[in-house]
């Protein structure tokens, strides 16, 4: 019976994909073999010796101590895309409220008051300041072309706007599902310098905190809007309330509110709905409860930030499943304690991802646990398990 700790509340369409008479799955558990979990916190919690992964319910992991996890050989995933959908509709709700001043109007037809028709002539004469501009024609810039950044363009397009788009980390696949319309930019800077709307779609990592700061901000055209629907910190607040305040951005949409900046007039501030979607929530939770289902039992990695991509199909046999080092000879010291013990490799698997390495091994003969725990001594081994 393996144990799933659940540290948030994960949607039930995802915890039903764990077959009870196989999985144990509790918010309360001891020795657990997988963490589920979404917002929480897990820096300061010790971590069992029995946890062999981490499934984080959405796209960010900074909640997550991925290094640590790394030098335990325990992959961390989480589930890309599956939220796109729902992150996508709101940067579009985002653009409508930039360009139309929605959200301000509506807080000046909240606070009329008298009868109807005093209430009549109030709107006639206080809706010119809230006059807006249209998005056909309009230039927005996508900083990340992953699968909501992809989305976000994708269907600007569709809504007649010129994009420009910029991800130096694309992938052939990525490329191929983004619209041919999307102008691509070589750098950051000369995207901005051509849009009328940037928006983010990044992770937080030291490489892109305040990615948007106050010299980017005046390479911008004036009037400009920035959306960011990322993370907290990808943005120089403060470069953007000054920026605002001198006329310079025209208006500031973001998922992230603080006391510095929610109640500014051209701020529009939401309490992080992003994938605050019944559907993301669902989506989030059945492909990551799949992805750590399949490493328990199958030793297969899928979309893991920390580890490569390793999936092979088992054969006859029994599967061994090692995370190392990347460092040379693993491979041969691996293969001698399996000769050594008089078995044959029927199958091999091996990828690296930086400093990491991960092996699935099919061995024919009987593969006990003391030879497990002579491949797991070798000096540079993680880990060493037999999934099932």
């Amino acid at each position: 019976m393996k144990k799933i700790l659940t540290l948030n509340n994960i949607s039930p369409a995802g915890l039903e994909l764990l077959p009870r008479e196989c999985y144990e799955v509790a918010s309360e558990i001891q020795h657990p073999d997988a963490i589920l979990l979404r917002s929480f916190k897990m820096h300061d919690m010790p971590i069992p010796s029995t946890l062999k992964a981490v499934g984080r319910a959405g796209a960010g992991v900074n909640n997550i101590p991925v290094q640590a996890m790394s030098e335990r050989g325990i992959p961390v995933f989480n589930a890309p895309g599956a939220n796109a959908n729902a992150v996508k509709e709101l940067v579009i709700a985002g653009l409508l409220i930039a360009s139309r001043n929605i959200c301000q109007a509506w807080q000046y037809a909240r606070s009329l008051e008298g009868d109807d028709d005093l209430i009549n002539k109030m709107v006639e004469q206080g809706k010119k300041q809230f006059a807006g501009i249209e998005l056909p024609g309009r230039k927005l810039g996508v900083i990340g072309l992953g699968a909501i950044g992809r989305s976000v363009a994708n269907t600007a397009v569709d809504l007649g706007m010129e994009v420009f788009g910029y991800d130096p980390g694309i992938t052939v696949q990525g490329a191929l599902k983004l619209s041919t319309n999307v102008n691509y930019c070589a750098s950051v800077d000369e995207l901005l310098s051509r849009v009328d709307f940037v928006t983010l779609h990044v992770p937080l990592v030291e490489a892109t905190r305040n990615k948007i700061n106050r010299d980017r901000i005046q390479s911008m055209p004036d009037q400009a809007t920035i959306l960011n629907f990322s993370r907290q910190g990808i943005v120089d607040d403060e470069a953007v309330l000054d920026a605002l305040d001198s006329g310079k951005l025209r208006a500031y949409i973001c998922d992230f509110p603080t006391n510095r900046i929610k109640n500014h007039p051209k701020v529009v501030a939401l309490p992080h709905l992003g994938a605050s979607t019944l559907e993301a929530e669902e989506n989030c939770a059945k492909m990551v409860v799949r992805q750590v289902r399949d490493f328990l039992e199958k030793g297969n990695i899928r979309n893991s930030v920390n580890f490569p991509e390793a999936v092979m199909e088992p054969v006859s046999g029994t599967r061994l499943a090692i995370a190392n080092s990347n460092i040379p000879n693993m491979l041969g010291q691996i293969s001698t304690v399996i000769a050594n013990a008089g078995l044959n490799i029927i199958d091999m698997l091996n990828r690296s991802r930086d400093d990491l390495a991960y092996t699935l091994l099919d061995i024919e003969g009987d593969l006990t646990q003391e030879v497990v725990d002579q491949v797991a001594s070798i000096e540079g081994v993680l880990m060493a398990r037999i999934p099932g």
